[in-house]
């Protein structure tokens, strides 16, 4: 079965209150197995606009990765990060 990934490039604006989010979305990852392969590190911006922070998650399929992003824990911390930074996430197949 192909994994699922999250790739989420992100601005934060306030990063005291993106803490929010970091321990709301915890239970969500938790739940779902998230597998974080990259998270915030640096980075080399080589082509089109950039965001900040870049973080690759990877999940045991993409319905893992659909479920979790789907699920309640983590719409809620949606709402604190949209809050908090701008940005933008996928959802990918993989290998």
């Amino acid at each position: 079965m192909a994994k699922g990934y999250w790739i989420a490039r992100v601005d934060v604006r306030d990063p005291e209150g993106y803490k929010d989010y970091v321990a709301t979305a915890k239970p969500a990852f938790e739940r779902f197995g998230a597998r974080f392969l990259a998270r915030g590190g640096a980075h080399e911006l080589v082509e089109g606009p950039g965001r900040a922070r870049n973080v690759v998650i990877e999940f045991e399929s993409m319905a893992a990765a659909r479920d979790c992003y789907n699920s309640p824990e983590y719409q809620a911390a949606k709402l604190i990060r949209q809050k908090f930074a701008d940005g933008e996430i996928v959802l990918v197949e993989g290998s």
